[in-house]
């Protein structure tokens, strides 16, 4: 009945537009009462996403079991399943890709989902970061990274139709975040430094002047090899607003 409802609602938003349908024109294509719209979805918005509460409950799942030795790895493939979600049916997610485009109310609630998932993301690190400080920090930030990543590639195959593959861009994103967040965090134990390296570099951020003729300040982030990225951003962000 779910899927009934959600077929009957989506036909009647390509034919007559979203805020021309009403719950009435919704129930009576698909023959059933206003009841039954409601039992299933709280809302006409909820009916244009009808596949996100599963993927999300898959998600919280996938992530409930996840190995501990690879937090970022484990994000980032519970990304891929709202991934796997849209590729399964190309024709719906390139059509429903429109029309959220052209209603603000609907772009609107996709953020409320898309938010969703992020939290749903970044308390799984927090369980394995700590909910405190750079903990914290760290879950939030890469969780948004991983969003964001997804999400890049996700709309590129959406703008193109769903021509190819969806998963060649997603991944290459989330190789990307991988790389940037999937080292060790600054609390791990330094590695031993190579006998060729020198004097310790400090991650100290050098704030220079300009030459006086209005091109500002330029800053000049020093920092070892290895420092976490939230790291020097920190530290850049700190020299900035102290100049």
């Amino acid at each position: 009945m779910r899927e009934v409802l959600a077929q009957a609602a989506f036909q009647l938003f390509l034919e007559r537009g979203f805020e021309r349908t009403t719950v009435d024109d919704i129930v009576a294509r698909a023959g059933v009462g206003r009841r039954s719209f409601f039992r299933y979805f709280p809302s006409k918005e909820d009916a244009v996403f009808p596949d996100h509460e599963r993927c999300l409950a898959e998600m919280t799942q996938f992530l409930a079991t996840a190995d501990d030795s690879d937090p970022v790895g484990a994000v980032a493939d519970a990304a891929r399943i709202v991934l796997r979600m849209y590729a399964a049916n190309p024709e719906f997610s390139v059509q429903r890709y429109r029309l959220t485009r052209e209603v603000p109310g609907l772009r609107t609630y996709e953020l409320s989902v898309v938010r969703r998932y992020e939290q749903t993301l970044a308390r799984h690190l927090r369980s394995r970061f700590g909910a405190d400080g750079d903990g914290a920090l760290r879950a939030e930030v890469i969780a948004a990274s991983v969003v964001a990543a997804h999400n890049n590639g996700l709309r590129l195959w959406l703008r193109s139709g769903g021509e190819g593959d969806p998963e060649a861009a997603v991944d290459h994103a989330l190789a990307l975040v991988r790389e940037v967040w999937g080292r060790p965090t600054a609390s791990a134990a330094p590695a031993a430094p190579e006998a060729s390296a020198g004097p310790a570099v400090p991650a100290v951020p050098l704030a220079v002047s300009g030459g006086g003729d209005g091109d500002g300040e330029v800053v000049v982030m020093v920092a070892r090899k290895g420092t976490p990225m939230w790291r020097v951003v920190q530290q850049i962000e700190s020299a900035v607003g102290e100049n």
